[in-house]
C-alpha cells in the first residue's frame, strides 16, 4: 500500500479545498475523483497544475468498474469521500439526482472499496480507512431551546438532500457493522469560504450585491444555522482520518450560530466599507423578502464537543475572522466567479428565485 488517498468530489467547494490544504499541509500524494457536473471546477485546483502528487480523474462515484481500477491501480491507505449532491433547493426541483448519486453512488463505492480492503493483507488491512462526509440535515430541524446536535441525536432529515444524505450514512454504518469496513463519518454544519459555489447563501449575497442585483431572503430570515469556515473543517477531516476510532461519528461544527438575516446584514455592512457603492446608499437596501421554501428547517446547532475531548480538534476561526476572509477572497476573485457563473447558473437562480416575490 502506498502512501496516497483516493478523494472524490475533490473539484467541488469543500473537495477542493480539501484537496489544497492536504498538499500543503500533509504534502503525500492524492487521487482526486470528481465527476465535473455544475459545481465542479477544475479552476479551483488551478494552484496545483503540474504537480506530480495530484492525480486529476473525471469520473463518477457510481462507475464501479472505474473505483476499482481506480483502487488497483493506486492501493490508496484511505478514502475520503465528498462527493455529493448538496443543494437542498435543487433537490426539491429535482430529487433523482440527490438519489442516484448519494445514495446508489456511495453503494457503489463501498462496494468497490469493500473488495479492495478485503484484499489487502496485514498491516495495509488494518490501517485502511474509509471516511463518509456528511452533513448535519440529517438530523432534522431544532426548537428554539432544544439542544444542539450529537452524535446520537435520532436521524430527522426533512428535504430529499438531507434525506439521501441520511440513507448514504446509514449504508456506511451497515458497511462497518456487518462486513467490518473500518469507516469513520463527519457531520458537518454549514460551510462558508474561498470556492464556494454561489448558490449557497453566503456566496450568493456577496456575488449579488457586487452585481447590484437583489438579495432574495427566505421568509423572515430567522432560520438559524451553525456556520463552520471550510478551513476549519478540512482540518476536522485531516484529524478524524489520522486519529479517529474506527465505526465512530463526529460532529463537526463551528460554535457559531446564527440567523440567517444576521449573515446578510453582516454581509452588507462589510462590501459597506470595503466597496462601497457609487451612489452611498447601503448594500442593505438591496434585500428582497421572498416565499420560504417548502419544509425549510428552522435551526440547526451542532454540539462539536465530542471530536474536541477525543481527538483535540476545535475550529480556529471565528465568524468575524472567516467572514472576512471570505469577502476578501470573492472580492479578490472576480473572474473564478464569473467563470462559474455559466448560463445554466443563470436559469437555475432564475428558476428557483423567479416565482418566490413576497
Amino acid at each position: 500500500m502506498r502512501n496516497t488517498i483516493l478523494v472524490t468530489g475533490g473539484a467541488g467547494f469543500i473537495g477542493a479545498n480539501f484537496v489544497l490544504d492536504w498538499i500543503r499541509e500533509v504534502g503525500t500524494p492524492l487521487v482526486n475523483l470528481d465527476k465535473l457536473s455544475y459545481a465542479g471546477n477544475r479552476e479551483s485546483l488551478a494552484p496545483l497544475a503540474g504537480d506530480a502528487r495530484h492525480i486529476f480523474v473525471q469520473g463518477d462515484i457510481g462507475d464501479g468498474a472505474l473505483i476499482a481500477n481506480l483502487l488497483a491501480t493506486h492501493q490508496p491507505r484511505a478514502v475520503v469521500n465528498f462527493a455529493a449532491e448538496s443543494h437542498v433547493d435543487r433537490s426539491i426541483h429535482g430529487p433523482r439526482d440527490f438519489i442516484q448519486t448519494n445514495i446508489v453512488g456511495t453503494f457503489e463505492m463501498l462496494e468497490s472499496v469493500r473488495a479492495y480492503w478485503n484484499a489487502l493483507d496485514g498491516d495495509a488491512k488494518a490501517a485502511f480507512r474509509f471516511l463518509h462526509v456528511s452533513t448535519d440535515e440529517v438530523y432534522g430541524s431544532l426548537k428554539k431551546g432544544d439542544p444542539a446536535f450529537a452524535e446520537t441525536k435520532r436521524y430527522e432529515p426533512n428535504s430529499p438532500y438531507s434525506a439521501s444524505k441520511a440513507a448514504s450514512d446509514h449504508l456506511v454504518r451497515a458497511y462497518h457493522h456487518t462486513y467490518g469496513l473500518p469507516v469513520l463519518t463527519t457531520n458537518c454544519s454549514n460551510n462558508y469560504g474561498p470556492l464556494q459555489f454561489p448558490e449557497k447563501l453566503i456566496p450568493l449575497m456577496i456575488v449579488n450585491g457586487l452585481a447590484g442585483r437583489a438579495l432574495p431572503i427566505y421568509g423572515d430570515g430567522m432560520q438559524i444555522r451553525d456556520w463552520l469556515y471550510v478551513g476549519d473543517h478540512c482540518s476536522a477531516i485531516r484529524r478524524v482520518l489520522e486519529a479517529g476510532a474506527v465505526g465512530e461519528v463526529y460532529n463537526v461544527g463551528g460554535w457559531n450560530e446564527k440567523p440567517n438575516i444576521e449573515i446578510v446584514h453582516t454581509i452588507c455592512d462589510m462590501l459597506d466599507q470595503i466597496r462601497p457603492k457609487p451612489d452611498g446608499t447601503s448594500y442593505r437596501s438591496q434585500i428582497t423578502t421572498v416565499t420560504d421554501r417548502p419544509g425549510h428547517d428552522r435551526r440547526y446547532a451542532i454540539d462539536a464537543g465530542k471530536i474536541e475531548r477525543e481527538l483535540g480538534w476545535r475550529p480556529t476561526e471565528t465568524f468575524d475572522t472567516g467572514i472576512r476572509k471570505t469577502v476578501a477572497w470573492f472580492l479578490d476573485n472576480q473572474e473564478w466567479i464569473a467563470n462559474v457563473q455559466s448560463g445554466a447558473y443563470r436559469e437555475w437562480v432564475e428558476k428557483n428565485y423567479a416565482d418566490r416575490s413576497a
